[in-house]
C-alpha cells in the first residue's frame, strides 16, 4: 500500500512540475524603432524608386540599433545611437560594414502610425539624412513607410 501510495505521490508530483508557466522572454531593446522598411533616397535633384531596408537590434540588445539597406541604396550597414523616448536616431561618422567608407546619419525619426502604404494601409514612416565620405558634398534624404507584409503594399 505505501509503495502504490509513493507511485501516485510521484506521478502527481510530475504532473504538477511539468505545467508550469514558461518564461516570458520578452522583446528587445530597440523594438520599438525595429522594422523593415520602403524607402526612397533623394540626393536633392533626383529620387530612387522604393527600396528596402531594415532597422534592428544590435547583439548588445542597448540603445543602438543597425541600418541596413541590404545591399539595395547605397549599400550601407551601421549602427546609429537611438533616442528611445522620442524615436530618433543618429551616428556620427561610423564605419559602414558593406565598404570601406564612414557615414554620418542625421535627423533620424520614426513616426508611429505616420504615414500610408502603398495601397493606404496606415503605417509608421522613417526618415533621415545620410552623408558618406565618398561623397562627401551630398546629403541623402531617406524617407518612406513601414513594410505591411501584404503582398499588395511591396514594390
Amino acid at each position: 500500500m505505501k509503495r502504490i501510495f509513493v507511485i501516485i505521490a510521484g506521478l502527481a508530483m510530475v504532473t504538477f512540475l511539468s505545467c508550469s508557466k514558461k518564461p516570458d522572454t520578452g522583446g528587445t531593446a530597440t523594438e520599438s524603432v525595429a522594422n523593415e522598411w520602403w524607402v526612397t533616397i533623394s540626393d536633392g535633384s533626383s529620387t530612387s524608386g522604393y527600396k528596402a531596408l531594415a532597422t534592428y537590434n544590435t547583439a548588445a540588445n542597448t540603445n543602438e540599433m543597425w541600418i541596413d539597406d541590404e545591399g539595395n541604396l547605397y549599400e550601407f550597414k551601421v549602427k546609429a545611437a537611438v533616442d528611445l523616448g522620442n524615436l530618433t536616431f543618429k551616428a556620427t561618422n561610423v564605419q559602414n560594414e558593406y565598404y570601406n567608407i564612414k557615414v554620418t546619419i542625421t535627423d533620424g525619426k520614426i513616426l508611429h502610425n505616420a504615414a500610408k502604404s502603398k495601397t493606404g494601409n496606415v503605417t509608421d514612416s522613417i526618415n533621415f539624412k545620410a552623408v558618406f565620405t565618398d561623397d562627401p558634398g551630398t546629403t541623402y534624404t531617406f524617407a518612406g513607410h513601414a513594410r505591411t507584409r501584404f503582398s499588395e503594399d511591396d514594390y
